[in-house]
């Protein structure tokens, strides 16, 4: 499993995130056609290697003709859900855009549905939040994880007049994260499009890792002295014997008046949404009625977004939603070449040092497909190259 570690030492930006992305193999030509892509025209990408610091990094730049200043957040989500990003990139980058509607109406006493997103709502901000999302995504992120955040100190002007820092929506949205006060003199150092995008990305503080890549995406202020960056590191958690616990929220919900397929397809919705799993229970309802329970294992982020969903997509008036923990084995995924052909192997660490492996079903099917041998005989083979056996390459 491929994760992501955000070391925020000081603080975090859409447009550093994006650039630390950059860093770690992000595509260049894709992130340039992002604005066309998203329907916005006439808006240019600029990206750059800088020092801050003396450290490389990359700088992402939109260049964007003149807008309204700010946007409606309704008008934000319309736009995001009409991209042609996949299901699950419009899921979470809607909930960052909505964790950032409902913290700045908690601060001024309103309805999230009336707020005005005036920098975040942006197109700037827009991109940087579909950009983060989407390119986590085609980096084969799975998970991601934050280092404690600096904050910065002082003052900073805004649409509501002069603030402190960090700004009281920017705080808000960062309750129940480790964050840490200055350095001292550095101003503003966690935007609130960065701290909506860590409230719903990470998954808490990082595990034992084994870092693949890492790199540093550049902040806007250049600091004498030290340097104001993003460092994003690419790694494998470490095996270390023993489960990683989650916090997530179960929701349930159930139908009598749905047939067979339609349940599988808002099964197949509520994935590609971003639900963890989804199972489906035979259940015995009202006078006797054969129904079927849908349980969907979420992220607390996602969980407004996939509760939406269940009513959308199937019949049920209602909605059981339960906080729980969840025990994770360590886990990795290796690659053998069988018969030629490239099989992934999914491999989990055992809290008593042992590791148990499963081929990937879709590559060992493709395998078979290609070689004309039975599925079994791929199996079999991927495994014995995996433990270091006798493989057929």
């Amino acid at each position: 499993m491929r994760i992501a570690i955000l070391d925020p030492f000081s603080g975090i930006a859409g447009d550093m995130t994006l650039g630390a992305l950059v860093a770690v193999g992000l595509d260049q030509a894709w992130l340039r056609a992002l604005p066309a892509t998203m329907g916005l025209v006439g808006v240019g990408v600029r990206i750059q290697e800088v020092l801050r610091g003396e450290i490389a990094c990359w700088k992402v730049d939109f260049d964007i003709p003149p807008q309204p200043h700010g946007r409606d957040v309704r008008e934000v989500r319309r736009l995001v859900a009409a991209s042609p990003a996949p299901a699950v990139v419009k899921s979470r980058a809607d909930a960052v855009f909505v964790a950032i509607a409902e913290a700045e109406a908690a601060i001024h006493g309103m309805e999230p549905d009336a707020v005005h997103l005036h920098e975040v709502g942006a197109v700037d901000a827009i991109l940087d939040v579909v950009g983060v999302v989407w390119g986590l995504e085609l980096l084969g992120v799975e998970r991601v994880h934050c280092g404690p955040i600096s904050l910065g100190d002082g003052f900073v002007r805004a649409a509501h007049g002069v603030l402190p820092v960090p700004a009281p929506a920017t705080l808000k949205l960062l309750e129940g994260l480790h964050v840490r006060p200055g350095p001292e003199g550095t101003g503003e150092l966690v935007t609130p499009t960065g701290a909506g995008l860590v409230r719903v990305l990470s998954s808490g503080p990082p595990p034992a890792y084994r870092p693949v890549r890492s790199g540093f995406g550049a902040g806007t202020k250049d600091f004498t002295g030290r340097a104001n960056a993003l460092r994003l590191i690419l790694a494998e958690p470490a095996a270390e014997g023993s489960a990683q616990v989650e916090e997530l929220v179960l929701l349930a919900a159930d139908v009598d008046d749905q047939s067979g397929e339609y349940v599988a397809a808002a099964v197949d919705a509520l994935r590609e949404a971003g639900a963890l799993d989804v199972m489906t229970l035979a259940v015995g309802m009202k006078k006797g009625r054969a129904g079927t329970r849908l349980e969907v294992l979420a992220p607390p982020a996602l969980a407004d977004v996939l509760e939406a969903a269940l009513f959308a997509h199937t019949t049920t008036l209602g909605v059981r939603r339960t906080p729980l923990t969840r025990r994770v084995l360590a886990r990795e995924t290796r690659r053998v070449r069988v018969l030629g052909h490239d099989v992934r192997i999914k491999v989990a660490h055992l809290p008593d040092g042992g590791e148990r492996r499963k081929p990937e079903f879709d590559d060992v099917r493709a395998a078979a497909l290609a070689t004309g041998r039975p599925p079994r005989d791929i199996f079999d083979l991927a495994l014995a190259e995996g433990t270091g056996g006798a493989g057929a390459g």
